[in-house]
């Protein structure tokens, strides 16, 4: 801790602050009664255009984005800009879907995605998969989170799990009290602190490294002697469509997510979202500033704390930059950044989970007659048991199987695409045919995820995302997606099973929403009852 001491009462400060207005946000906007799964966790439904854009931005852009995509840049060169067209490309999309969604969860009271896929084909079996899916693809982002906190407290020189233990407890107690409205309140700091950090890091560092020419002819250079022929400050043939696939991919997979869609859903009307889906990319300028910190670490000869494993651990590359090229007390702001970065995603991923297993497990299969305060407690419980797994995932597990756990949960999530995208849209499947679909694609993508080795850690699987096309007999170095290939094959058998379940004359359940139901917005009766809370 010596020579950190600085940074570290900044750091401190900074996070026990954020952390009382946590607890103070059960009182802001405060509701007659926070007992309901619509107050506790979406906080009211009633978020304007700016808490939207605050809580949505800041449950995307987590503490694990702003070490890891730069991390990644700094050690493998151009692939690691793949975020860039990634969260380009999903506003677009999901604009297309997200409205549609706000109408018919807000007239039929629907919390989860699950309870969407419910109601549109009747079938408490494929919804059943799709919270499932969602509680497993959650998890490990979660414990993400603590990988990023883990980094900054790293590089102040702190090793042990006690700090990370007190911090996921805090956010525990907090969340526990105030739901989605502690998320939405701390957000506003967590977003302000990101933007000045980062932008000052764009103009300082540079300046101090001799302008961003050398920053790029440093990158280059390390590249140029890099024996991994995919490495490079620009694509290769290699990576091209892995590139181009992972971003294409990921950015379909990143509103099935069911946190994403919790933020959403706590807006107030259809007008909120799409002024905010039109604001959103504002983020993504950030995020391609953050990027260009990785060559920042190569041109400044930053290196990584060194593991308890004695390997070095590459997502300590930005901390270290910032503790080698700022102020001890601007530092201190830039970790506390980072770390506050960790606690609005985790937060609303834990609120998110516990709002599955209420809705689509507990009321489903446990207590039909369930209460809205009854949910509401069950919700708060889970959202503790959340946080323990996530911080146990931390304490049990390596921390790069924590990462590939989060790999492989990318692929997973995808898979709910053409149950809750699609069904969005179109009833054409069958619920037999979706959770066919849904068991194919997921078999596809565990088998190719298995198949992926890493040499550098010495993985022989699991060992990263982009599966080579060789292992299908063709005769190519290029590099695929594997969450987008298993998309491709839940889509061909949803298709086929369906074909093939109708033809078998089997009975297909029934569809509780209605056409009206997707286009309702603010001051269509049916929504106004939910702003106030009305039971569901």
């Amino acid at each position: 801790m010596n020579g950190h001491t600085t940074e570290l009462v900044i750091f401190t400060l900074l996070f026990l602050v954020v952390s009382g207005m946590g607890f103070v946000a059960a009182r802001w906007r405060r509701p007659k009664d926070i007992e309901s799964l619509h107050e506790w966790g979406l906080g009211g439904r009633n978020f304007g255009s700016w808490i939207t854009w605050f809580l949505v931005g800041g449950d995307l852009y987590t503490a694990y984005t702003f070490v890891a995509v730069p991390a990644l840049v700094f050690g493998a060169g151009a692939l690691g800009f793949y975020a860039l067209p990634y969260t380009v490309v999903v506003y677009p999309l999901v604009f297309l879907v997200l409205a549609r969604m706000w109408s018919v969860s807000h007239v039929h009271g629907f919390v989860t995605p699950a309870d969407f896929v419910r109601a549109r084909f009747g079938s408490p079996t494929l919804a059943l998969v799709i919270a499932l899916t969602g509680l497993v693809a959650t998890m490990p982002y979660i414990a993400l989170q603590l990988v990023g906190i883990e980094a900054v407290l790293k590089a102040m020189g702190i090793t042990g799990h006690l700090p990370i233990i007190i911090a996921f407890a805090i956010l525990a107690a907090y969340t526990y009290q105030s739901g989605l409205r502690a998320p939405a309140l701390i957000a506003f700091v967590k977003d302000t602190l990101i933007y000045i950090v980062i932008l000052a890091a764009v103009i300082y560092i540079p300046a101090k490294l001799g302008g961003w020419g050398s920053i790029f002819d440093a990158a280059k250079a390390k590249f140029d002697a890099s024996p991994n022929p995919a490495d490079g400050i620009t694509l290769t043939a290699a990576n091209q469509l892995q590139y181009i696939t992972l971003a294409f991919g990921s950015a379909l997979a990143l509103f099935l997510y069911p946190h994403s869609l919790t933020g959403v859903l706590a807006s107030k009307n259809r007008g909120v979202i799409k002024r905010n889906m039109a604001a959103l990319p504002a983020y993504s300028f950030l995020l391609g500033l953050i990027a260009l910190l990785g060559f920042m670490a190569i041109a400044a000869g930053t290196k990584p704390v060194i593991g308890a494993t004695g390997k070095p651990d590459t997502n300590t590359i930005i901390p270290r930059l910032f503790d080698q090229m700022f102020p001890d007390w601007f530092t201190g702001i830039a970790y506390a950044a980072v770390g506050i970065g960790a606690l609005v995603p985790a937060a609303i991923m834990s609120i998110a989970a516990a709002n599955l297993f209420t809705r689509n497990i507990y009321r489903e299969y446990l207590n039909k007659q369930a209460t809205d305060a009854q949910e509401a407690k069950v919700s708060k419980l889970v959202s503790l048991v959340v946080k323990v797994g996530a911080v146990l995932c931390i304490l049990l597990l390596d921390p790069q199987f924590s990462i590939d756990l989060q790999l492989i949960g990318g692929v997973i999530i995808l898979q709910t695409l053409p149950a809750v995208a699609l069904g969005l849209y179109t009833r054409w499947f069958h619920r037999g045919g979706l959770i066919a679909g849904w068991a194919a694609g997921l078999a596809a993508g565990m088998w190719m995820l298995y198949l992926i080795p890493n040499p550098a850690n010495g993985k022989a699987h699991f060992g990263g995302s982009a599966f080579a096309l060789k292992n299908l007999g063709l005769d190519t170095p290029m590099t695929i997606y594997a969450g987008f290939l298993a998309l491709a094959v839940n889509l061909v058998v949803s298709v086929l099973a369906t074909l093939a379940f109708r033809a078998a004359k089997v009975a297909e359940g029934e569809d509780a929403t209605s056409r009206d139901d997707y286009f309702a917005d603010e001051g269509d009766p049916r929504v106004k009852e939910l702003d106030l809370s009305a039971a569901h």
